[in-house]
């Protein structure tokens, strides 16, 4: 493409848009509409001379206008609670169902390899005796020992905003790091599977598995599916890195990048429940079977979010990404 035949032969429109966007008094009917036509064209334009002939002065001032013919057309928009009632009720649910193909199996899968680990450790005494000297071990499993104190250790309310902040902190960089092809993400996973397998084979060795699955399943139930939704989210962002599909590789990461920062959001909602029901139901008096019944009730109820309401959210069409409205424009590409 010649560039300056180019300029030449637009330069009125751009001129034009420039002229439009300037004037202090309400457009007409007319200029409106002329508006949004010279607003698409130019938008064109750009995308042209970004990937034919890439002059960057020319770039930046057409880049500019774009911008600001796209606020005059959409209007200048603040966050509502409308909009997150709509992030709550159909961007975050339906991102969620949107990528159970990933990570359902990244939770069966990590399930299996903690229980092994649980098995393993459980039934050799040399791993155990690699991970603790044998006073300290009996410190930890015995009635009242560290695992059962752990629990109530602090305050409920700063235990609780504790966990929370480190469960939304792991998660978050499972989302952000699975942009390293997920490498991060798989080392992020195996440290949290390989805490929970530890604690699984200690205390069935010192024949206390049912206390143990009494502390972990209240909250765990629901962290742990939170953590897993997260670790998948990462590994199909980093899946992107390698196979973009129809979309470029700057287009898929961006969208994808953008469903996985409103996921970081919802999943730090999910997972302050989670430490919530950590910080005051899972140390507190109650029976064990009502402990549990608590963190399977809140399970079930997250995966009925899920599945109903994300479900119906994602055949109608959302995806979880930002509004049309407020994404770059982008250039369609031949296959």
């Amino acid at each position: 493409m010649d560039l300056d035949v180019f300029v030449t032969a637009h330069r009125a429109e751009w001129d034009r848009l420039d002229a439009l966007l300037q004037r202090q008094r309400r457009l007409t009917g007319a200029e409106a509409d002329e508006l949004v036509a010279l607003y698409q064209r130019t938008a064109t334009h750009l995308s042209l001379i970004q990937s034919s002939a890439p002059d960057p002065q020319l770039t930046g001032r057409l880049s500019q206008l774009v911008a600001r013919a796209r606020s005059a057309v959409t209007g200048t928009r603040r966050a509502s609670w409308r909009d997150a009632t709509r992030f709550l009720t159909h961007g975050f649910p339906a991102a969620v169902y949107k990528t159970r193909h990933w990570w359902v199996p990244t939770a069966l899968l990590s399930t299996l390899v903690a229980a092994l680990l649980g098995w393993w450790i459980g039934t050799t005494p040399e791993v155990q005796s690699s991970i603790a000297a044998p006073s300290e071990l009996r410190e930890l499993t015995r009635p009242g020992g560290q695992y059962e104190t752990y629990y109530s250790s602090h305050p409920a309310a700063s235990f609780a905003a504790q966990v929370w902040t480190n469960n939304a902190q792991a998660a978050a960089l499972c989302l952000v790091l699975g942009v390293f092809l997920g490498l991060p993400v798989l080392w992020i996973l195996f440290q949290n599977m390989l805490n929970l397998g530890v604690g699984f084979g200690l205390m069935s060795s010192a024949g206390r598995l049912d206390t143990f699955l009494g502390l972990i399943l209240p909250h765990g139930l629901l962290e742990l599916t939170a953590v897993f939704v997260a670790a998948g989210t990462g590994l199909r962002l980093g899946w992107t890195v390698i196979e973009p599909g129809p979309r470029t590789r700057r287009t898929a990461l961006a969208e994808e990048g953008r469903a996985a920062v409103g996921m970081a959001i919802g999943l730090a909602l999910v997972l302050f429940i989670s430490g919530a029901i950590e910080g005051f139901v899972t140390p507190s008096g109650l029976p064990t079977w009502a402990r549990i019944t608590i963190g399977v009730a809140a399970e079930l109820a997250f995966l009925a979010y899920v599945y109903v309401v994300g479900g119906r959210a994602a055949r109608a069409g959302e995806t979880g990404d930002v509004e049309e409205a407020e994404r770059g424009a982008t250039l369609p590409t031949a296959a």
